[in-house]
């Protein structure tokens, strides 16, 4: 299977070359050129398969000059019941009788990054075998909160790499800022960005991918840039995996009939997570309705609703940081995929978005895409009362972005009338945002003047459930990463880390 840039101004590579890369050379994002479909004997089959089964299933469909042997290689090193709990990987809890919950932050960060950063490094070696390159990679990552950790750790001590992680400075939690800065490694960088978001981290990382020159000076060195960020094919399709393990488990445990439609209400800041179900849909697997849940930063439900795409606003910092955004880079993905491979019409609103802040689509893009996605706010009073009314209904404890999902279905269940059962995944473990996940159930006076740390053991001890073993000694953790600059220096800081 070929891979092609959504600027099309790059010629088509293989996935392994696809994975090495990152970003294609044009600007653009890779996607296949081609999508695989499922027919009615290959959804039997996942149905008897275990979560690496059905991984190693559909990662095979995808990266065609993988040999099936390297590729359950990668699966069975990454998906371990050591790193993840248990064998189910990824369990599904049900909330109630049409709504069930994909857990998918059982992994050593306690994010949903985990399901794709666990296995990218090992997509990667290979694929840097594959396609012959000699030179150590230097993995850049701008996050938002979760994906940073999730790659300081899938690729700490990896041979051939290197990690340099950019986190606004102020603009994760502290429990996220204290799992980046006291990573070990000695392959790994964690760097706030002062007075920046993650929009300026974002952009940040794409203009050194754009800058030949620096390009040119690392390759000198021996050095190579890539990303694990969503914007690189690899991290985006293991994403896709999961989608189809929670339809047959649903299947299996009757909760859903073969064939059935479910609906998909995902919390989404940089659209990887969502686009993720969109592939998925795409090859057949009966989902109806992609739910998009935004938090304040509503770029994302604006432009569902108008089909103009704006990013000329504050950027707000929320009680869900990692969804704090407002340029969803993997939108121009979909973008391409449903204006028919397309690549100029897609240009075209790229360079608006560069030069202008803003694009708007077309009629018949807009038609496409409002066939499948719907999109929603959830504003900070509605995300707290949202935890507050599923511990009390169900006594089960959500996160802060898992919140903001839960709240956008129920909106559009009751803008529309659609009854139809739905997965709303889950994206991080309540204890990342303990202040808020315990002021959402208890109310602000049982949090006045508490830290963290104590809210943790009182979030434990009060609503009887396990602090995750990776979290519970963080406190105590000697902090290993102190460097920080502004967002005009982040190739600076880039070359710091390297010794250029």
């Amino acid at each position: 299977m070929d891979y092609i840039s959504t600027r099309g101004q790059t010629a088509p590579v293989s996935s392994a070359q696809a994975i090495a890369t990152g970003i294609a050379p044009d600007g653009g994002l890779f996607v296949p050129g081609t999508l695989p479909r499922l027919g009615a004997r290959d959804f039997s089959a996942l149905a008897t398969m275990d979560y690496r089964g059905t991984a190693r299933d559909i990662l095979g469909r995808f990266l065609t000059d993988f040999l099936p042997g390297e590729i359950a290689t990668c699966v069975d090193a990454a998906y371990t019941a050591t790193k993840f709990g248990s064998d189910e990987i990824a369990p599904l809890r049900a909330l109630d009788a049409d709504t069930d919950l994909l857990e998918l932050w059982h992994g050593p960060t306690c994010a949903f990054k985990d399901m794709a950063l666990q296995i990218l490094p090992h997509l990667v070696v290979e694929a840097l075998r594959k396609t012959g390159k000699r030179s150590e990679l230097v993995i850049l990552v701008a996050t938002s909160g979760d994906t940073g950790k999730a790659a300081l750790e899938g690729f700490r001590d990896v041979a051939g790499t290197r990690v340099v992680v950019f986190y606004p400075s102020g603009g994760v939690s502290e429990i996220q800022r204290l799992q980046m800065v006291t990573q070990e490694g000695r392959n790994v960088h964690a760097i706030g960005v002062d007075g920046g978001d993650f929009d300026d981290a974002q952009r940040g990382v794409k203009a050194i991918f754009g800058d030949s020159a620096f390009g040119a000076r690392c390759a000198a060195k021996g050095f190579e840039l890539s990303s694990a960020n969503s914007i690189n094919w690899g991290r985006l399709v293991p994403q896709i995996c999961y989608y189809f393990w929670a339809y047959s488990r649903l299947v299996a445990a009757g909760r859903l009939a073969p064939g059935a439609t479910v609906n998909v209400a995902v919390p989404t800041g940089n659209f990887g997570n969502i686009l993720a179900a969109w592939y998925a849909r795409e090859m057949g697997l009966p989902l109806a309705r992609l739910v998009c849940a935004s938090n304040e930063n509503r770029v994302l439900a604006d432009f569902f609703g108008s089909g103009v795409y704006d990013r000329n606003r504050a950027l707000r910092k929320t009680m869900s940081p990692s969804m704090d955004i407002v340029v969803s880079s993997n939108l121009e993905r979909l973008l391409f995929e449903v204006g028919g491979h397309e690549s100029e019409p897609v240009r075209k609103w790229m360079e608006s978005l560069s030069s202008e802040g803003r694009y708007e689509v077309d009629t018949a893009t807009r038609a496409r895409i409002d066939s499948a996605f719907w999109g929603a706010e959830c504003g900070e009073a509605e995300t707290l009362a949202t935890i507050g009314e599923v511990w009390r209904s169900h006594r089960y404890v959500i996160d802060t972005h898992t919140a903001v999902a839960v709240n956008a279905l129920a909106k559009y269940r009751e803008a529309t009338g659609d009854g139809t059962p739905a997965i709303v995944v889950s994206t991080a473990s309540p204890f990342k945002f303990n202040g808020s996940v315990f002021e959402g159930i208890f109310g602000r006076q049982a949090v006045a003047g508490k830290s963290e740390f104590e809210l943790q053991g009182l979030l434990s001890r009060d609503c009887g459930i396990p602090v995750p073993e990776s979290l519970r000694g963080l406190r105590d953790k000697r902090v290993l990463h102190h460097g920080s600059c502004p967002p005009t220096g982040m190739a600076g800081a880039v070359a710091k880390a390297l010794s250029l």
